[in-house]
This record gives structure tokens, sequence and C-alpha cells, in this order.
């Protein structure tokens, strides 16, 4: 069966009397007579019967005269999206001396027999300092009084990491690096001995948190070999995006801490603090942003001819806009002149160097030269001069759904950077959406052609928001007076397009990056009515954590079905991809029970269902709600699995 043909105005033989019968309504009220044996409607009829024919053959055009029919709106083909991935680059030994990766530092993917590596080049510059423990000190809250250790690691004297007491919440060890490190690996070598009786070394009641200047913030766990400071071993932390210098008890360095926590899951918690002989840091890596894009230096076009709108095409596309804002200059007797890159030349004069580039097709163009109805000609930009050299010294090329690969596969460092051992990213890129298809653009177009590039049904907020994030997953228009969304406001839920591990979504890749809020904000302020208020933010999100009992059959395995069972909780209660139809949870959709029993008793392998209870998670603290059996989730609002917790009985 032949795919549908979208149509470039989907209006039939009886829209169009339909809309010139209400016309003659509204302009000859004295025409009363809309009968079909009325003169006047036979005549509407018959012209309605010649525009429905030129609609008919006009949805037919073949695709090339479609786009430029297109072209000429100003509608062209989306490019690609790139995808986004933190880079994590590994040093080949503790650093010595300060470090530093540049923009572009380019990382890929291995080749394979039939696949290309995918490249991915970062965007900001990292720093890696030399650092070291400078200070260390322990904080006991019954003391109420930090309690400096700085001769106790000097002389390598142990001494209680928490101080002297059993350890409570709030109770912490302070360390004091020589530099603040935001963005590094920062490696903590401790020797100690087993003291912390009672917790359990694979979830003990610890948290890492670095001091960003204003908080503590808390740090990624990369590696803990010492059980919760409890034998020797190392912790390697991620430290966050800021981390910055400050004086405690008057002593200045950047701190970090290992604050204890309540145990959760009725795990035990320290019975006396753990003993700590000696200790020391350096820093041993770090991560950045990265792109999936390849940076394209000095790219000579052509030779300008010195008329307007002149088109000239660069050497590769498509372009990704996001990753570098390409760079166009043209050669003159005192240099090279800079050009800025704008979206239209409505608002450019004939001074202004301004050009318009199609991220698609690679395409340049300058401001054209329009005819006035006195004669003159206006200059919308300006020319370049005869004989003058273009250039593009940068830009950025890439994009599409290849880039969504899966965590640890960027292992080849493709820029040589002293000192770099590795490169991996620990979580899955995401983001990348290939460029637009003439298919695609053919029910996008008749879309825009209703908005007119204007903002004003709930479902033009949503079109045009798509149209400036392509990459986003689910996105919802709440206007004014739905879900207490204020008089002259219009709010927009933004979900991203995460990519799934096994199904499952973390919260922190179900929040957009506020580049594509502000990106989306700015595209709607410009075609909002006056008045109205845009408010862009993600949803609110319910955690869900399931546990549930089950009976495998003969035979299957209790690992393979516990696998299986999660995976098929985390599927269902997807916000993306999940729900009963497959296109992510509906908004404002309770989780029951009965759904979960059904889910589960499909997973091939589970035999009797024992137990199942449900509860409400918290998804920035963790914290569990009660159990119940149906999870109220408020309107506007999504579901996402949090934890689950699934216990398999094999049958003996």
């Amino acid at each position: 069966m032949s795919l549908p043909a979208p149509d470039l105005d989907d209006r039939r033989f009886q829209d169009l009397v339909d809309d010139a019968k209400r016309l003659v309504m509204r302009r000859c009220p004295e025409w009363t007579d809309h009968n079909v044996s009325d003169p006047g409607v036979t005549l509407i009829e018959t012209f309605a019967y010649m525009t429905d024919q030129l609609l008919y053959r006009l949805n037919r055009v073949p695709d090339r005269l479609y786009l430029k029919f297109l072209d000429m709106l100003g509608i062209t083909l989306l490019p690609p999206t790139a995808a986004r991935v933190p880079l994590t680059f590994w040093l080949a030994g503790p650093a010595t001396t300060a470090l530093s990766l540049p923009i572009a530092t380019a990382a890929a993917t291995l080749r394979g027999d039939t696949q290309e590596p995918v490249v991915f080049s970062t965007t900001e510059v990292l720093q890696l300092p030399a650092c070291r423990l400078d200070h260390l000190m322990t904080l006991h809250t019954a003391v109420g009084e930090l309690q400096p250790r700085d001769e106790h690691l000097r002389l390598e004297i142990s001494f209680p990491a928490f101080g002297d007491g059993r350890p409570g919440p709030g109770d912490a060890l302070l360390v004091g690096l020589s530099d603040p490190a935001p963005r590094c690996l920062v490696r903590i070598d401790l020797e100690c001995h087993i003291q912390g009786i009672g917790v359990d070394p694979d979830h003990p009641p610890l948290r890492w948190e670095a001091w960003d200047g204003l908080a503590w913030a808390a740090c990624e766990l990369q590696q803990d070999d010492t059980g919760g400071l409890n034998r020797p071993g190392s912790v390697v932390l991620q430290l966050p995006d800021r981390h910055e210098a400050s004086v405690l008890d008057g002593r200045r360095a950047g701190w970090l801490r290992a604050v204890v926590v309540p145990a959760v899951d009725d795990l035990p918690g320290y019975s006396a603090s753990p003993v700590i002989d000696a200790m020391s840091a350096c820093v041993v890596g770090g991560t950045v942003p990265a792109v999936h894009a390849e940076l394209v230096g000095e790219d000579v076009i052509g030779t300008a001819e010195g008329v307007p709108g002149q088109r000239l095409s660069l050497s590769q596309a498509p372009v990704v806009l996001s990753a570098a804002e390409p760079i166009l200059e043209t050669s003159s007797a005192d240099g090279w002149e800079a050009w800025s890159r704008v979206d239209h030349f409505a608002a450019s004069g004939p001074e202004d160097r301004h050009f318009v580039l199609d991220a698609t097709t690679g395409t340049v163009r300058f401001g054209p030269a329009v005819r006035e109805a006195d004669g003159t000609l206006r200059l919308y930009g300006a020319t370049p001069r005869r004989d003058c050299t273009v250039r593009v010294r940068r830009y950025a090329i890439g994009g599409g759904r290849d880039g969504n690969v899966e965590a640890g596969a960027i292992q080849s460092l493709k820029t040589s950077v002293p000192f770099v051992g590795k490169v991996e990213n620990l979580r899955p890129a995401q983001g990348g959406v290939d460029g637009e298809s003439v298919a695609e653009v053919r029910d996008r177009a008749p879309l825009l052609l209703r908005t007119r590039d204007r903002a004003v049904t709930a479902e033009d907020y949503e079109v045009i928001a798509r149209q400036a994030a392509p990459e986003i997953g689910r996105i919802r228009c709440l206007p004014a007076g739905t879900d207490g969304v204020p008089a002259g406001t219009v709010k927009l839920l933004v979900v991203p397009a995460a990519q799934a591990r096994d199904a499952r979504v973390a919260f922190e890749e179900l929040v957009p990056p506020r580049e594509m809020l502000e990106r989306i904000a700015a595209r709607l302020d410009a075609t909002r009515p006056i008045g109205t208020t845009v408010v862009v933010e993600p949803p609110l999100y319910r955690g869900v954590t399931v546990v549930a009992r089950v009976r495998a059959t003969l035979g299957a395995g209790a690992a393979r079905v516990t696998a299986d069972v999660t995976q098929a909780l985390h599927a269902f209660i997807n916000p993306i991809t999940g729900g009963p139809d497959g296109n992510g949870w509906p908004f404002g959709r309770p989780v029951q029970s009965g759904d979960l029993f059904a889910v589960v008793h499909s997973v091939p392998g589970v035999e009797l269902i024992e137990e199942i209870r449900l509860y409400g998670a918290n998804p920035v603290t963790g914290e569990r709600g009660e159990q119940t059996d149906r999870l109220e989730v408020a309107p506007n609002s999504l579901a996402f699995s949090f934890e689950h917790h699934i216990k398999v009985e094999e049958r003996q």
C-alpha cells in the first residue's frame, strides 16, 4: 500500500462552498437565499469546483517544483540536529602540572567493518590543575566544631574520619585541595583500617559534595574501593561544573566533603567512625561537553561578482549551527572583513554586512536588491566588492541520529593531546535528529502556512517550538486557564528525546538543557501575540517505584527473569516511549497496580505474581512514599520509572 501524500492545501469542494457562503452572509447580508436553486449559489459551486480541480493538480506537483514553491515562501528543509554528550578524558597519570584541553578536541567511536566512526568535538576548554591535598578537617555534629587534622596528615597519625564518637547524619570529613578543580576527576587515595563496623560496603551511608561558592553540590562517585572509608583504596569523584576556593576555619582551599547521611532501605549505619591512617589527592582527568560534529577550518568558497543576491556553496554540508557559529570573511585592502549571519534580510540595511546560510545545503546567500515603486533599488544587506575572496573561516558539520551512541561507545582520541591516556562517554549521547526529508516537510508546510509564522492556537505554539528544536521528544502547550495557567500566559512543557538504556531513562536526562529552552523561548517570543507571556519549562515528573515478588517457570533463570521484568516496567512507565500505546506515558494518567500485573505477567518466564507493591518516589531526593494501589499523577504531569525492586523465586 502506498503512503498517503500530504496536501499543500487540504480544502475540498464543500469547504470552499461553505467558506464562500460565510463571506456572503458577512458582506452581503441582504442576500438571504442560500439554497442550491439560487443562481448565485450555482456560481459559487461552479467556482468552487474549478478551484477544487486546481488544488487537486497543485497537490500533485513534483517534489522539485514543490520545494521551489516552499523556497519562495521561505520554508526550507530543517538541518540535522547534533547529539550532545559529556566526554571524560583520563590522564595517563596524576597531573603534575596544569593542563588544558582546547575547544574542538575530537574523539570518536571505534571503526566497524561497515560503519564509519562517529566523531564528537568538545565545545568548551577543559582546565586540569595539578592540585594536591593541603588541608584536612573533621566535623562531629555532637561537638559542633571543626577539628583540624593537618598535623595528623603531615605526620601520618591515625584519626577518626568523622571525629570522636558514633557518626550520625551531618558528620563529615572535609578535604581541602590546593586549587579548585571544576569538572575534574579527583582521586583520593586512603590508607585506613576497618572500624566503621556495620555498614554495607556496597551502599555506605555516605555522600561526597563540593563547595561551589554558594552551597555544597553533589559529586558523582565514579569509583570507591574503600567500602565507605573502611579499607585501603581509592575514591574517584567527578566534581561539578562549579568548584570555587573558600575559607573554612582560616584555611583557604577548594573544599570537598564526605558527609554521613541517614541509612535507607533498612541498611545499617556506622556503629563507629572509620579510622584513616594516610590520605592524598590528585587530578586524574576531567569531563567536558561535546557535540556530534567536526570543525572545518578555512574554506574558500569563491570570488564575489559584485552583484546583490549572489549565492556560494560551502565545500561540506550539512552545517551544525549549534556546535559553532560560522565565521564568514571577505578580503579587502585593509584585511579580512567579518560578516554576520542573520535568519533573513528583512531588517538589513544597505551597509549591513549580513549573510543567510542554508544549513541543510550549505548555501551562503548575500542580500538582494528589491525595486521600489518609484523605480529605485533598495539593498537589503551590503554587497561584497567585485573580485574579493570569500571564505568561511570556521564551521561545524555533522549531526543526525548516528550521534545517539550508547554509553562507552566513544573510545578513540582523534586529536593528539599530551598526557591523555583514554577517553570515554559515561552517558549515552542524545539529541541527534536526522535532517528533514521532503515527505516530512510536506506535513509541516501546511501547518506553517496556517499559522503564517504567528503563534495563536495551542497547535501553533507546538509546531513553532518543534521547528525551533527538532530534537524535542514530546511537547505540550497549556493555554491560559488550563491547570492554573494565569490569563495572558501560555505554558509549554518540553520533554527532551532522551535515549533509553534497556528502557531506563535517568531523571537528569528528562530535564531539557537550558540552551534548548532558551532557543524555544526566543523563537516563540518573536511569534507570540503582543501581551502574551510564554513560559517554557519541563513538566513535573512523578517517580514510580515498583516492588514485586514473582515465581519463575521451571528452567527460567532468576537473573534473566529479574532483568526482563525490570526492563518491562521501565519500558511501560516511560514518559517518552511508554504508556499503553507506546507513544509516551499520557499526561496526568495515574499508575495502577492492575496495569502492572498485566505488564509483569506478559514477561516470558513469569509463572505467578506473588505480590506487587506500588510507591511514589521523589525524583530529586529519592524519598519513597507510602504504598498504594493507585498512584495519582497531577494533570499535565508525567510518570517515570525511578527504581524497581524485583525478587524472583525459582521453581524447584
